[in-house]
């Protein structure tokens, strides 16, 4: 991982409800498009993580890019 990365988006999920289909959640915290990528990454070596989305729904996707369960908020923003 680059140094320095990921950085931190925001320290609070967001909470979105999402229709199933195919998003690329951001890794590195650079996307002005939190909480999905928008090919900021490319000054570090963090890829987006595919996620497909089967089910319609309210999702809490993590911001601060340290959780363990990614894409989704597990509250170690908490911890920052």
């Amino acid at each position: 991982m680059s140094e320095g990365f990921p950085k931190v988006a925001a320290k609070v999920p967001a909470v979105l409800d999402l229709e199933p289909g195919t998003y690329f959640w951001c890794t590195c915290g650079l996307s002005a498009k939190q909480p999905f990528c928008d090919g900021a990454h490319k000054v570090c070596d963090l890829r987006p993580l595919k996620v497909e989305v089967t089910e319609a729904g309210r999702k809490a996707l993590c911001q601060c890019k340290h959780t363990k369960t990614a894409p989704f908020c597990d509250g170690s923003h908490c911890a920052l």
